[in-house]
């Protein structure tokens, strides 16, 4: 299966300068995706299930390793007021993680959303 990940790395330590990043991040990236571990080496099975079903619709995106950086992962936590990870943003727009991405693709919600064929 062909991987459509790459990483942005967030290095800041200040909050307030991480909370911006990832709002930018959030708007300026199509897909962006919150995961522990990246695209290629995932940490837990909700973050690869995520990254297979993302690498299933072919569409590419961005991921952030919230492992390398405790204040990221606790940021976006905020951010979205979701209290786990992985998280996936489509356009700015807060899709959910694991579970709630598996039951779009199953229902063929995501590809629509996504304007992809399976």
């Amino acid at each position: 299966m062909t991987n459509f990940g790459s990483e942005i790395l967030i290095e800041d330590q200040d909050e307030k300068e991480v909370w911006e990043k990832i709002d930018q991040l959030v708007k300026q990236q199509e897909v962006v995706a919150f995961v522990k571990g990246d695209s290629i080496l995932p940490q837990c099975g909700f973050s690869a299930r995520s990254m297979q079903i993302l690498n299933l619709c072919q569409k590419p995106y961005k991921t952030v390793n919230v492992l390398k950086n405790g204040v990221v992962r606790e940021a976006i936590k905020k951010y979205s007021d979701w209290p786990t990870i992985p998280q996936i943003y489509y356009k700015g727009e807060f899709l959910g993680g694991s579970d709630i991405l598996m039951e779009l693709y199953e229902n063929g919600e995501l590809q629509k959303k996504f304007d992809v064929r399976s």
